[in-house]
């Protein structure tokens, strides 16, 4: 059955992919960036949801500037927090079901094997730490109505992320040093996005959900993939040096887990997401790139 979907931060790399994906075939989609709504102004979340009665509200509208987040707190938490608090209140007057895209940034990174969902949260970041505190909020507002999607190192051929930066980068410089000491694993918006709409088939799933591509890497790992992949490609036209540092050597105001390999168990067992190795994701990302 056809169902009515509002996707706020539409403009975002994950949200620009919403709308581009089957999901769009078999429901009525409502995409909305922030000119359309500001998920911080609570009178204008449920003017504008009370219009549109959407069914399910997909909360892809996110603070994502890690480094700039520790100084510019207020921000981060008006969005990350106080915004998912206005669309959960929303959505517990009106029955909607809520899917909120979260973090590996929950965790601290201590652990050596995958982060499974309920595993202990310890965030190093101001970013970390305003993500936990919107999933807290929908664990309060929203028992039972409300589906958390946790998710790491996102790419898109879609605005700014790791995958576009590296390839500029590729063609500007003579060399690039990456670190190699964080270690997750990279995940496209495509696949992401089949998972979302897994969740949307399915019978209004609640809780957490861990989703990524198969596989882990390092920084470095991706971004001596990329060069490789966009060479095959002929999107670059030669290879550069690409050196591992530690991240010591790259310090940030940021402190980032030094590994978020999430589990996936439960999205697999639960949603038979289709799985696809990091590697191969990027390849068909790159290719769909190379072909515009």
């Amino acid at each position: 059955m056809q169902k009515r979907i509002v996707i706020t931060g539409a403009n975002g790399q994950l949200g620009q992919t919403l709308v581009r994906c089957e999901m769009a075939e078999s429901n009525l989609l409502f995409p909305l960036g922030r000119d359309e709504l500001d998920i911080t102004d609570q009178a204008s979340v449920t003017a504008t949801l009370e219009s549109l009665k959407p069914d399910i509200v997909i909360n892809s509208a996110a603070y994502t500037a890690v480094d700039a987040a520790e100084s510019n707190a207020a921000e981060a938490y008006a969005i990350n927090e106080q915004g998912v608090k206005h669309l959960a209140l929303w959505c517990k007057s009106s029955g909607a079901h809520l899917i909120h895209i979260s973090t590996d940034f929950v965790f601290n990174g201590e652990k050596n094997q995958p982060y499974r969902v309920d595993d202990s949260v310890a965030p190093l970041s101001i970013y970390g730490q305003s993500k936990l505190a919107g999933e807290r909020v929908i664990a309060t507002l929203l028992p039972g109505n409300a589906s958390i999607v946790r998710t790491a190192w996102l790419y898109s051929p879609y605005n700014t992320n790791f995958m576009k930066t590296m390839l500029r980068l590729m063609r500007e410089r003579e060399m690039l040093n990456v670190v190699d000491d964080q270690i997750g694993t990279p995940c496209s918006t495509a696949t992401l996005a089949q998972c979302l709409q897994a969740l949307v088939q399915a019978d209004k799933p609640e809780g957490i959900y861990h989703w990524t591509d198969a596989g882990v890497a390092s920084w470095y790992d991706f971004a001596v993939a990329i060069q490789e992949e966009a060479l095959a490609l002929s999107m670059l036209d030669r290879a550069i040096p690409i050196n591992p540092i530690p991240t010591a050597k790259y310090p940030t105001p940021a402190r980032r887990p030094t590994y978020s390999v999430l589990d996936k168990s439960r999205a697999l067992r639960e949603l038979g997401c289709p799985q696809m190795h990091w590697r191969t994701a990027l390849r068909d990302v790159l290719k769909r790139m190379s072909e515009r």
